[in-house]
């Protein structure tokens, strides 16, 4: 009796247990069958609200214009090789100077361009080596008619320069040889170093033509004494420039030096020397390319100093002494004195007076020559009538019809 009723609390306890146990069970899952439906609630509120929105947005789309498709870029045409009747152009065709000299290159640009050159000495094509020959004048070359002559028959041996001031504007006939040959120009006084950089803006285009060799300064007032075959002959086959340089140790030589010019030129590297020169390229070259001793001239030798007559036989004497002849090939006669050359005049010109011109002996490539000046000057405008007249028969000139079927002679006739 007494063992049932202890049996029976622990029954009693045994289930009430179990009760609570699926009490709590059930409990949890209806608690999360509640929050799944809440959840699933939500959810198809959200989703409904957003189908809602996407569909007034498709028709606030639809409701606008429509803009076209866009397709797709066409494609790039297909280059084809171009079809020329023209034969194809070469180094020799790209290198040809222009038919005209006048261009809008400014001074630092022309002498940057003019600096270039090649590395390799030989020539890929064959070149003929030209004379150019640089006029420096103050307005027209008035004995052109004779240089007309002088050149007559003689086309791809030459090239032609002329540097006038700029307030000049006349022109040359179509058929003349100075037709075209007319620089960019500036401003020039004589005593100037204004003067020294119309020489080398002339230097600086003749260098632009490739086949050009030699270089001539001349004036408008310059004659040559021979005919044109041997004058080139001469120039093509010298060994030496033609800058002439000497010490002057008086007031207009030595006296015109400026010892602000140190350290770039000392006194005993001062040369004094005509203005009128001949070079060959690579002097040429030089002396576009020269930014060392040309802005020391700029700056320092000025007014009474006369540049034109110190700065290329200074510069040839400290760079290139050794190739250099220290005589001019213009003849100018000083026997007047005064700060000028004298002048001629028609009554100057006469056959006896050009044969004692032509007759000067001097030394050529070592030797001895009987050629010594190749040009004069200063014949004035009225001299021309007579030149005309009696250069055929004193210089010799040349007439194409007599030559066409001749080349030019390599060698000088000296």
């Amino acid at each position: 009796m007494k063992a049932s009723n202890t049996q029976y609390p622990l029954n009693s306890v045994s289930k009430l247990c179990n009760i609570q146990f699926h009490f709590l069970h059930l409990l949890s899952y209806i608690l999360i069958l509640v929050f799944g439906l809440t959840l699933g609630v939500i959810f198809s509120f959200y989703l409904k609200d957003c189908i809602f929105s996407l569909q007034f947005t498709q028709f606030s789309l639809s409701a606008l214009p429509r803009a076209p498709p866009l397709s797709p870029p066409p494609p790039p045409p297909i280059e084809k090789p171009a079809v020329s009747n023209h034969s194809r152009v070469g180094l020799k065709e790209f290198l040809k100077p222009p038919g005209v000299v006048m261009h809008d290159m400014n001074e630092e640009e022309l002498m940057w361009r003019a600096s270039m050159t090649a590395k390799i000495n030989e020539y890929p094509f064959d070149r003929v080596p030209k004379v150019a020959f640089m006029f420096l004048t103050r307005g027209p070359v008035f004995l052109a008619p004779l240089w007309e002559q002088f050149f007559k028959g003689h086309e791809g041996y030459y090239s032609i320069y002329v540097h006038a001031n700029p307030s000049h504007n006349g022109t040359y006939p179509e058929k003349s040889v100075f037709h075209g040959r007319r620089v960019p120009s500036q401003e020039v006084e004589w005593g100037n170093p204004n003067m020294i950089e119309a020489e080398r803006r002339l230097l600086a285009n003749a260098l632009l033509d490739i086949s050009n060799q030699r270089f001539v300064l001349v004036s408008e007032s310059c004659i040559p004494l021979f005919n044109f075959t041997t004058i080139y002959s001469y120039l093509i086959n010298s060994t030496q420039n033609y800058v002439m340089a000497f010490d002057d140790p008086s007031p207009v030589g030595r006296g015109r030096y400026s010892i602000q010019m140190l350290p770039e030129i000392s006194l005993w590297q001062w040369r004094k020397g005509f203005q009128w020169f001949e070079m060959d390229r690579e002097l040429a070259v030089e002396v576009v390319s020269d930014r060392t001793y040309f802005p020391v001239f700029q700056q320092y030798c000025k007014g009474s100093c006369y540049a034109d007559e110190h700065y290329l036989p200074t510069f040839v004497n400290i760079m290139f002494g050794e190739r250099n002849s220290n005589r001019s090939l213009t003849w100018v006669d000083w026997s007047r004195g005064g700060p000028h050359p004298a002048s001629f005049t028609r009554s100057d010109v006469t056959v006896e007076f050009l044969e004692r011109l032509r007759s000067k002996r001097c030394k050529y490539n070592g030797k001895s020559s009987n050629v010594c000046y190749l040009f004069a000057r200063k014949f004035l405008p009225s001299t021309l009538s007579r030149l005309v007249k009696i250069a055929p028969e004193v210089m010799h000139f040349e007439y194409h019809h007599r030559h066409k079927n001749r080349s030019l002679s390599l060698q000088p006739t000296i």
